[in-house]
């Protein structure tokens, strides 16, 4: 089950649910019982290796396609 952020509408306090991707975006601050809002937060994304641009790059499969490598 996903972890969803909230923002208190009250006391703007922030706090985490523990909810299904079913359950409607409802939540209750801890701190003073107001009801909170869902927060869109950016997701960490790590991207390793030598490099995606590199290897997922048009030019590049266009550069190969022509010197009769593989690519479409």
């Amino acid at each position: 089950m996903p972890v969803y952020a909230y923002q208190c509408s009250s006391c703007a306090a922030r706090f985490e649910e523990l909810q299904r991707m079913t359950d409607p975006p409802q939540a209750t601050c801890p701190e003073c019982g107001a009801p909170g809002r869902r927060l869109f937060l950016p997701v960490g994304v790590v991207f390793r290796g030598p490099g995606f641009y590199a290897t997922d790059s048009r030019r590049h499969s266009e550069r190969r396609r022509e010197a009769g490598g593989l690519g479409r």
